[in-house]
């Protein structure tokens, strides 16, 4: 059973940057080894500067590429991960992508896009999770605040993002006989690149507005959260957790 990071094996799925690159820093500080995910070409560098980050930890690093809306790929990054730190022990998915679009407006190509990387990659990546974790493992997944909100814009994003409790839930009871506990972090709108390409000045504004401290979700305020839910947080399972400074609830 997962109690501490010393030690441990942790997939990170889009864990060279952001909130992911944070989180596979802060595992390989608390002793754990990391395989390291990252989707394309485009975030190759950020990716291998995390890696030499979490190298320089004195841990076991691995680095791994793929797009994971392709079930093969999923399978193929558990295998990869599990050649090159050992079987994993924490599997944490952060992909996703963000559109801001009205439903007049949106494409069939847009629609499917937005579904097949934030439910389909995030339902194959709990199932390969679930094949490959230890007994007694933890898989986390980040969904979004917006679950919460009752707003415009976001169909796909939300939409997209919605199944993930319904995977989390039907895994959690799933692999609960092997002491695997699943959860999702739902962060209010994030203080990235992620969501400033679909945001006006004025929005962004209102979105700060609406959290304590006039301030977005900043990444330093979730890590903990995923590093909480990995360790001592392990009867914690099912759940989606909105952690975002009051930002919304339901």
């Amino acid at each position: 059973m997962v109690r501490t990071l010393e030690g441990k094996n942790v997939l990170i799925a889009g864990g060279g940057k952001n909130l992911g690159g944070l989180f596979a820093r802060e595992a390989a500080a608390a002793g754990a080894n990391v395989a390291i995910h990252y989707n394309s070409e485009s975030s190759r560098a950020e990716a291998e500067g995390t890696l030499a980050d979490v190298q320089a930890a004195g841990v076991k690093a691995v680095l791994l590429s793929g797009d994971l809306t392709v079930p093969a790929n999923v399978e193929k990054l558990f295998a990869d991960a599990e050649a090159g730190i050992g079987a994993i022990d924490v599997a944490v998915n952060t992909v996703g992508k963000v559109l801001r679009k009205p439903i007049a407006e949106t494409t069939e190509g847009e629609y499917d896009s937005m579904f097949d990387i934030n439910a389909k990659a995030a339902y194959f990546f709990i199932k390969e999770a679930g094949a490959h974790l230890a007994d007694g493992g933890r898989i986390i997944t980040i969904v979004t605040s917006l679950l919460g909100a009752f707003t415009d814009g976001y169909s796909t994003y939300a939409g997209g993002k919605s199944p993930v409790e319904h995977f989390t839930r039907a895994a959690a009871k799933e692999f609960a006989d092997r002491g695997i506990s699943v959860t999702a972090i739902a962060p209010g709108p994030m203080d990235t690149p992620f969501f400033y390409g679909q945001e006006t000045p004025e929005r962004v504004a209102f979105h700060k507005s609406q959290a304590m401290g006039d301030q977005l979700t900043q990444i330093e305020d979730i890590a903990p959260i995923i590093t909480f839910l990995a360790t001592d947080g392990w009867w914690i399972t099912g759940q989606t957790i909105f952690a975002n400074g009051g930002y919304t609830t339901r």
